[in-house]
């Protein structure tokens, strides 16, 4: 599962990771463009896959082990469409509403999907994201 929030507040991230928790979601990953330190700890600390922060604030003075593994290899080249089509899975839609927002069927988004999850080796839709992310292809 891949849930985007705009922020993690100050003592969210416990309570986010409760709440996934209480409703049996383990593999999550969680897209933000600001969270603090403390925050992205306590997310992955608590269980979650990933935390991506856009914008990560320096809230503590030392450093917190908060780092995400980078790509073990170099990422093969995805073309203009596959990048548009991970961007709108990156904002929470489905193959029907990225399908919509760029006039192709859901059945090409789930193509160009499966296509891109063949290149970056995985076949997890969070972990494509996430994996986006890391390589700077996504914003």
């Amino acid at each position: 599962m891949c849930l985007v929030v705009p922020e993690v507040a100050d003592g969210d991230g416990e309570a986010l990771v409760r709440n996934l928790r209480r409703r049996g979601a383990h593999r999550v990953v969680v897209l933000t463009r600001r969270a603090g330190r403390e925050e992205l700890t306590a997310l992955l600390t608590g269980g979650l896959r990933g935390a991506i922060a856009g914008m990560v604030e320096q809230t503590v003075a030392r450093p917190a082990p908060v780092a995400v593994p980078a790509p073990r290899r170099s990422l093969p080249e995805l073309t203009t469409r596959e990048i548009s089509v991970l961007e709108l899975v990156a904002g929470g839609r489905s193959n029907r509403l990225v399908g919509e927002a760029l006039g192709l069927s859901a059945l090409t988004v789930k193509s160009h999907l499966a296509r891109i999850s063949r290149k970056l080796g995985t076949g997890d839709r969070a972990e494509l994201v996430a994996i986006a992310f890391r390589a700077g292809l996504l914003d």
